[in-house]
């Protein structure tokens, strides 16, 4: 597993990790209110300099993450250019992009071990009731760990089958990935087995 935290040191690493999701909820909620076409643009324009201002070597760190958000751009603008609805789409495309990218710089700028803290505080209430906080943690964790782990070996999957062929993967390449996807599953699962589990 890899670690989601930028190597590049900024302000917004020694932020509360409370306060930097509560903003990052605020933020999505402003997201979702403003529906006009040149704000939205505008809010994306600064969710940019965000990233720039730690950098070249952060702002191209997180423009990387963000590179798997192309084939859902491509589709919505796509469809809505066949609904006939392209502005509705570019707004839904800026919103997404803004979404992400701001929930990209809060990982990047925060612990994955201070995010949980924060969920354990959240739940707690919840663990009074017999909610099994201790496993929701572990599934959270679990998720924002292995998400771009999953994402390089569907990439380089994808690398693989262009070496060997000429055609577009497609489908082809899903049998592969699940197999991935299971046997890291199966290995994650061994190794918290072996330390007393859950």
């Amino acid at each position: 597993m890899i670690s989601l935290t930028s190597p590049v040191e900024t302000a917004a690493h020694h932020w509360p990790a409370g306060r930097k999701l509560a903003l990052l909820c605020g933020a999505t909620l402003v997201l979702f209110a403003v529906q006009s076409l040149g704000l939205q643009a505008l809010i994306l324009c600064g969710v940019v300099v965000l990233y720039a201002l730690p950098g070249v070597q952060f702002a191209k760190a997180g423009a990387a993450r963000l590179r798997v958000l192309w084939p859902f751009v491509l589709l919505i603008i796509v469809w809505h250019a066949v609904i006939g609805d392209l502005a509705g789409g570019l707004a839904l495309v800026l919103r997404m992009l803004s979404a992400v990218a701001l929930a990209n710089l809060v990982t990047m700028t925060t612990r994955l071990s201070d995010m949980m803290g924060v969920m354990r505080w959240m739940l707690a209430p919840l663990a009074r009731l017999g909610f099994p906080v201790r496993r929701a943690e572990l599934a959270a964790a679990l998720m924002i760990r292995f998400a771009p782990v999953l994402a390089e070996k569907g990439r380089l999957l994808t690398l693989a089958w262009h070496a060997r062929s000429a055609r577009r993967p497609g489908w082809r390449v899903l049998i592969p990935f699940a197999v991935v996807a299971i046997d890291d599953a199966e290995h994650v699962a061994e190794a918290l087995r072996a330390r007393g589990g859950i």
